[in-house]
């Protein structure tokens, strides 16, 4: 039998239920995701760094542990909190259970509690920090340390720590993929469409990316506040001089807006789970997306030479900027995530276009 196990919020709201995964106390910053499936991709997904993940969907871990949709090895959020987590996973290519696996990890766990009502807090009054722990015990000094606490370092603790090259038979282009905390989705989609793959680590300067003669540029996912990246935003904004092809996706899409002197914002709750509706302003058709950020490009800050290309369906911040004074283009949410199920995937062939373009 689990042991009990307590979620205290930093506004003093505590949630009883059981412990399960890594049995260590553990803070961070509470999110929710309304993802209904992926949840092994949600829990290798970089871009949690620093957060305790919470599940809308009440029933996680049905079909297993399955290496091979990992984003990355080795998780790197701080707490999971589900309604129910499945003991007996159904799937001929389960591996393991998500019980063993978050232990395997040390990721903490707890489940067993009222996820609803707890995510209704969360989009009520904004995101907030949480704790994981053992006694229902709630002092002054937790909840100060609570709500002091911060995610720093977020990008240098998730980038790669060096050069890294992905071959593919008959490549037509090279692309260097700028490591800010990766999926590894995006490179499996570039080198399916013929691109030798160059992955750097985040703050590789910008001469060091050209000298690697690229045909296009890809800035990838990450977790963290994008503004805080400031020696990578200048190095961004020596790469747009440079007019080679650019595409950004997530915090690649913050940071080269940043970049190019526009403003970021906090959302109150973010975006995040596969279920998120996006208007292409050209067309008026919406697609369904996967995403998974906290922040947004504020659209009234972008400059003249660069236009949103895509709102959110419900609360009509941006989602893709175009840029029509060097060769680039970006999105907020996952083309490589197959959010509907293949709905955007598209925007990697219209990167591809790009360089074409360029090369004439």
């Amino acid at each position: 039998m689990s042991r009990a196990a307590y979620l205290v919020l930093e506004n003093g709201t505590v949630f009883e239920g059981k412990a399960f995964g890594a049995e260590k106390e553990t803070m961070g910053e509470l999110v929710f995701t309304t993802a209904m499936t992926g949840y092994l991709e949600t829990l290798t997904d970089p871009s949690y760094f620093g957060q305790v993940v919470l599940h809308t969907f009440p029933l996680i871990g049905n079909y297993g542990v399955i290496r091979s949709d990992f984003e990355t090895p080795t998780p790197a959020l701080n707490g999971y909190i589900v309604r129910e987590w499945c003991q007996a996973p159904s799937n001929f290519r389960s591996e393991g259970d998500l019980d063993t696996f978050l232990k395997e990890k040390g990721v903490t766990g707890i489940c067993g509690l009222d996820t609803r009502a707890l995510t209704r807090i969360v989009r009520e009054y904004g995101v907030m920090n949480c704790r994981i722990q053992y006694t229902p015990e709630v002092t002054d000094e937790l909840l100060n340390e609570l709500k002091g606490f911060v995610i720093t370092e977020a990008v240098e603790k998730t980038t790669i720590s060096e050069i890294e090259n992905f071959p593919v038979e008959n490549a037509k282009y090279h692309v260097v993929l700028m490591d800010f905390g990766a999926k590894h989705n995006i490179g499996r989609e570039l080198n399916k469409r013929g691109c030798n793959l160059t992955v750097v680590p985040a703050h590789t300067k910008a001469e060091e990316v050209l000298a690697l003669n690229p045909d296009g540029i890809m800035l990838s996912n990450g977790p963290g506040d994008p503004a805080k990246n400031t020696a990578v935003i200048e190095e961004l904004r020596k790469l747009t001089e440079s007019k080679v092809p650019m595409f950004g996706i997530c915090l690649g899409h913050q940071l080269l807006a940043l970049a190019h002197g526009a403003k970021t914002q906090k959302l109150k709750y973010g975006h995040r789970g596969a279920n998120q509706p996006v208007k292409e302003l050209e067309t008026g058709k919406v697609y369904i997306t996967s995403q998974n950020h906290g922040y947004a490009v504020v659209s009234d800050s972008l400059p003249e030479d660069s236009e949103v290309s895509y709102v959110n369906g419900n609360d009509n911040t941006c989602e893709g900027v175009t840029y029509t004074s060097f060769p680039a283009f970006s999105v907020q949410f996952h083309p490589e995530a197959h959010g509907g199920p293949l709905d955007t995937s598209f925007l990697f062939d219209r990167f591809l276009k790009m360089m074409d373009d360029n090369k004439k």
